[in-house]
């Protein structure tokens, strides 16, 4: 589904995009995880405590640590991901704090949110609806790393929307620790406010561990106020070789929403207003609670049982006027998962194996209001209710002591009602009309085949096939048109390969692999008819690279390129770009401690190539320009106070990564400027 042009915050967006896109549309057109070094007996599969880690074999996977997450000069889990090879970000608003940020992988461009999915322990934090994944609504102290797959390599382990690639958050707990709390708060740019709590314990056969923040801005740009609440907690208990586990979380955001600013060959509020708004009065409010519950435990040997089970409520209200067309959404989702699974090492004909099966259940329950003001009764009441049952299996056998292969498949069952009650009398139902009830049942399923080879503890090749599958979300069912919605989409699917080498050399490690993705009914956005429809065939094919070179105990040099195309392999637009995907983008870090802890410098730049704007699949457009942002950090401990004082994009560069163009109008589009030179000093201390 296209970027709106109007909304600021990706979730949010994508809730309005109906009325908002249509407007701003006539507006334009008016005129490793794994065995890295080591010969080992053993597949190399990472297993965590919810659920088998991205360690999969034949996969470019990579970890970003706790310290990294610490030390990283960008104040947004975006700002840290976007340093990895062939992740990119775009933002529609200002970016405070990251809110709304989009995390693409592999090039999906305006797409992204729904083709990437994100995990939270191995669980899905990926909803049903285009919101994505907001990870402003994660405490960064509560996690202790991040996981990365890329392509469709995680598909079979969990599923739908996988087609990108898989993110992974692993939070902290407080086992196996003592009584310890810590604060710390900060002050930055656009009068940027922040508090930070975490506390951790453990007694016996019990842990716990907590972390909440809070963040206040008034943002780059006028009505572009944030406000967040978030808090998690995880919670451990022990008992006869089992363990119960729960993980609570709750978050709380108010955003205002700035609109974009207008270019056209005679006019260009980038320049003269860059930080106005074109819609003064949009917001958007969500609430989120999300709890899981579980158990695990070693039935015998080398074979695990894990039995969890979650749910997940989210509550948005969106509002915002255009021109005197106001657009509101009012919404509650509700997703109810049961994720039972078994996890085997054993031995299979004297063959070394590692086996993880599972069953996932899902049933969620969207109810959305759309109308004019919040204030009008509803033009439309949507209900949608989806529902999936999935089985899987991937296992991963050492059939000799240096070489691993890993093969598994996925079926999933996926039934869908969706209706609408519709009122012709309601404020803004004119032209409207009530949509189509569908009520619909398919099953689809995802394979895998990988293999990796060792040759020695320098050089190993990997490589893979895989297929995967998405599910149109319940937004692209209700579409953006102004005429009855058709909820009937086409399950989009993805076949992709990858080969690529690792290569460790003592302190340097390089990792670079090459991937070709070919994508049948991709869906996207068509701004013609306002709705969300079943693309021609695409296609996205590339190759990344990373380094890391420990100069020593003191220094570390990190560096990545990638090279991503995307584009339309037959129809109207074959050969043409697919928007909003920079076909090169590299980074460089380098990590200092220059003081032991007490003085720590940390500087990362980034290069971000040119794209095509959103709803110019003809090409024809102005690009979006390439940009190099630069961040610098120091920070340092001294007992138990810890500081730390960042600057981001530290040459003032002057820029956006997303912007709207008009269908049929050249050099006419709607561009949303990202900040310039921004800090954020923070002090915190360590209890007791």
């Amino acid at each position: 589904m296209r970027r709106s042009a109007t909304t600021d915050t990706n979730w949010c967006k994508r809730l309005t995009s109906s009325f908002i896109l249509a407007s701003i549309i006539a507006s334009l057109d008016s005129n490793a995880v794994f065995a890295q070094s080591s010969n080992t007996s053993r597949p190399s599969i990472t297993v965590t405590a919810s659920r088998i880690g991205l360690g999969i074999t034949g996969a470019s996977n990579s970890i970003i640590t706790a310290d990294d997450i610490a030390r990283s000069p960008g104040s947004t889990l975006q700002d840290l991901l976007s340093r990895e090879p062939g992740i990119q970000t775009s933002s529609s608003f200002g970016g405070v704090n990251g809110a709304g940020t989009i995390i693409d992988m592999r090039g999906f461009g305006a797409s992204a949110a729904s083709n990437t999915l994100v995990l939270i322990n191995g669980r899905r934090l990926t909803d049903i609806d285009l919101a994505g994944v907001d990870f402003s609504a994660i405490p960064r102290d509560s996690i202790e790393r991040i996981e990365i797959s890329r392509g469709n390599s995680g598909a079979v382990l969990y599923g739908d929307g996988a087609v990108g690639g898989v993110i992974n958050i692993v939070t902290k707990t407080g086992v196996g620790l003592p009584t310890a709390a810590q604060i710390s708060g900060g002050y930055g740019t656009f009068q940027q406010r922040e508090g930070n709590l975490s506390a951790s314990a453990s007694t016996g056969p019990f842990s716990a561990s907590v972390f909440a923040n809070a963040i206040n801005s008034d943002g780059y740009r006028v009505n572009n106020a944030l406000e967040q609440r978030n808090v998690q907690g995880d919670f451990r208990y022990n008992v006869n070789g089992g363990t119960f586990y729960a993980n609570i979380s709750a978050d709380d955001q108010k955003l205002g929403l700035p609109g974009g600013r207008l270019v056209t060959l005679t006019s260009n509020l980038l320049e003269t207003d860059r930080r106005g708004a074109t819609t003064p009065t949009a917001f958007a409010d969500k609430q989120g609670v999300n709890a899981t519950l579980g158990y695990s435990r070693m039935l015998l040997d080398g074979l695990e049982l894990i039995v969890d089970g979650g749910v997940r409520q989210k509550d948005q209200q969106v509002f915002s006027s255009l021109s005197g067309f106001d657009t509101s959404d009012v919404r509650g989702l509700v997703s109810y998962s049961f994720t039972p699974r078994i996890i085997a090492q054993t031995d299979v004909f004297g063959l070394p194996t590692k086996t993880i099966a599972g069953v996932d259940f899902f049933d969620s329950t969207l109810n959305a209001n759309r109308g004019a003001k919040l204030s009008d009764p509803p033009v439309h009441r949507f209900e949608l209710m989806q529902r999936s049952l999935a089985a899987y299996g991937q296992q991963t056998v050492g059939v000799t002591p240096n070489t691993d292969v890993s093969w598994g498949a996925r079926l999933q069952r996926t039934s869908l009602s969706a209706s609408d009650q519709f009122d012709p009398n309601a404020p803004g139902a004119f032209f409207d009309a009530q949509a189509v009830p569908l009520h619909s049942a398919q099953t689809q399923h995802a394979l895998h085949l990988g293999a990796e080879h060792r040759f020695n503890d320098t050089f190993a090749v990997f490589g893979r096939l895989a297929r995967s599958f998405r599910t149109p979300n319940v937004d692209e069912r209700i579409g953006v048109q102004s005429f009855p919605v058709d909820f009937n989409l086409r399950t989009q699917t993805s076949r992709d390969m990858e080969a690529g080498v690792r290569m460790d050399f003592g302190p340097v490690n390089i990792r670079t692999s090459v991937y070709d993705m070919r994508l049948n009914d991709e869906i996207h956005f068509n701004p013609s008819i306002f709705a969300n429809t079943n693309l021609d065939p695409t296609r996205r094919y590339g190759s990344e690279t990373s380094m890391t070179w420990r100069v020593d105990q003191n220094l570390t040099l990190k560096g990545g390129v990638a090279y991503t195309r995307s584009v339309f392999r037959e129809g109207q637009f074959a050969g043409n770009d697919v928007p909003l995907v920079s076909p090169w983008t590299a980074s460089g870090a380098a990590s200092w401690n220059v003081w032991d802890r007490y003085l720590m410098l940390d500087v990362v730049a980034r290069y971000i190539g040119e794209r095509r704007m959103d709803n110019d699949q003809k090409n024809f457009q102005p690009l979006i320009p390439a940009h190099t942002l630069v961040d610098l950090r120091l920070g340092g401990e001294y007992q138990n106070l810890f500081w730390s004082f960042a600057v981001q994009n530290i040459f003032d560069v002057q820029y956006f990564d997303y912007a709207a163009a008009s269908a049929t109008t050249f050099g006419r589009y709607n561009a949303y400027p990202q900040p310039g030179r921004m800090f954020l000093a923070r002090l915190g201390v360590k209890l007791p």
